[in-house]
């Protein structure tokens, strides 16, 4: 018959000459309830990044035939996804070790765990930075590469071109229409009525004047000098 509390009472005293100063015996009676702090910096200076927490385990009547419980009850850098997953992690390693004393094989286990658990943060932390660089790099390609020439977007281009280009030359040719002054040639050649006005001034037959011209068969008889010599003297 297995005596439950000597093994029990054995593991006790083995861990804490290995843990001397990490373990705290938190009660005795009925049955042990004690704390192992743990951090994924063991042997090491804590950096930033640093996963620390507490495991509270306490025995059952049969352990270990029956795994103990265990919850960590404080934490840090720790997060909800990862706490999920450590304590998943340390149920299926004490349900492994049934039958045998398991704490110094779970705090192991899980001591290494939680290191994996920092270089999986560092690798999510690297790819998501890479992540980011690949998604500006593509960013910048593409406004570097402009759209890709299709049929379809040419011909809808070249549509949309060819009506802005004519809607432009027609109010050009508007506006030059309105502002260009005509020439007076160019006025006389369009307007053909200029062309009978000055017709309008030739005397016609009926209207035509007759001249007497026996008023000036006696101009050769004037002396016009000498009337000029006189008003030069007057003056």
């Amino acid at each position: 018959m297995t005596d439950y509390k000597e093994e029990q009472n054995n593991e006790i005293e083995a861990l804490q000459s290995i843990y001397s100063e990490e373990l705290e015996v938190i009660e005795i009676e009925p049955y042990y309830v004690f704390a192992l702090e743990l951090s994924s910096a063991a042997g090491e200076e804590p950096q930033d990044d640093t996963i620390t927490c507490t495991l509270q385990f306490t025995y059952t009547p049969k352990y270990p035939d029956e795994a103990p419980q265990i919850e960590i009850t404080e934490s840090e850098n720790l997060d909800f996804d990862q706490t999920k997953e450590l304590n998943r992690f340390m149920r299926e390693t004490a349900e492994e070790n049934l039958g045998m004393v398991m704490v110094f094989t779970i705090v192991s286990a899980v001591q290494e765990k939680l290191g994996n658990l920092i270089e999986e943060a560092k690798e999510k932390i690297l790819q998501e930075k890479e992540r980011k660089l690949k998604e500006e790099e593509e960013i910048a390609f593409k406004k570097f590469q402009g759209t890709r020439v299709t049929i379809e977007n040419f011909l809808a281009w070249k549509a949309k071109f060819d009506a802005e280009m004519a809607e432009l030359k027609q109010k050009k040719q508007s506006k030059e229409s309105s502002s260009k002054k005509k020439t007076g040639r160019q006025l006389f050649l369009e307007d053909q009525s200029l062309n009978e006005s000055d017709i309008n001034f030739l005397p016609s037959e009926e209207n035509a004047v007759e001249v007497d011209e026996s008023l000036f068969q006696d101009l050769d008889d004037l002396d016009l000098d000498e009337e000029l010599d006189i008003d030069d003297d007057d003056d």
